[in-house]
């Protein structure tokens, strides 16, 4: 792991290491895995996770390394879960989430966001704890109704890929704020394609019990 993090290369005027652009590069990858709904998404989030884990604790960013810790607890559960619910032909099962799930998922984005924000302020540990926290808590909840095979949680990604890209520009950091745009764009289409899934498996559903 250390040759990974002492070895690199110079993209955007700024160096980034091995350890750094691959796990940037599996974490791109695991959305576009995610979009055709196979258990290869889990695997390489996984891989994603410990590459940037190692990238953050060696840049002593520990609440950076403690997200990937949770992201990597919540990927063992998603790839657990899906493969669980595993359709030979079209993948995991995927649906929309029923009103009270939204309600959950909103609600956990939102007092999540002020308890952490607050803990980050009260240890000042983030310069920008509004946004921060609601990347960290973000995460989390669109990793979790991923895990469930909500659509949703395609929304939620794009609400912290709003949040996240501002904040990487004002802390001058480019390269991840185009990492961050170029997530916009699949998201959006990763949303397309899961919300046409859903309105399929539910119409089969239907047909099948009339």
């Amino acid at each position: 792991m250390n040759f990974l993090l002492e070895h690199g290369l110079t993209v955007f005027g700024q160096w980034i290491s091995i350890a750094e652009l691959v796990g940037q590069i599996c974490a791109l990858a695991v959305v576009f895995l995610a979009e055709r709904r196979t258990l290869w998404t889990w695997p390489v989030q996984v891989g994603a996770t410990v590459l940037l884990f190692a990238v953050y604790t060696s840049a002593h960013l520990g609440g950076l390394a403690s997200r990937q810790v949770a992201i990597l607890l919540i990927s063992l559960y998603g790839w657990w879960a899906w493969a669980r619910r595993k359709d030979p032909v079209y993948g995991v099962v995927v649906r929309k989430g029923r009103l009270v799930e939204r309600l959950v998922m909103t609600g956990v984005f939102a007092a999540g966001t002020v308890a952490m924000a607050l803990l980050l302020d009260a240890l000042n540990a983030s310069w920008a704890p509004w946004p921060d926290a609601a990347i960290f808590i973000g995460t989390l909840v669109a990793f979790g109704a991923q895990g469930l095979g909500l659509v949703e949680f395609w929304l939620v990604w794009l609400a912290v890929d709003a949040i996240g890209v501002p904040l990487q520009i004002a802390s001058g950091l480019y390269f991840s704020a185009a990492i961050y745009l170029v997530f916009a764009v699949l998201v959006i289409h990763g949303w397309w394609s899961w919300n046409r899934s859903a309105q399929r498996a539910r119409a089969e559903v239907t047909a099948a019990s009339s």
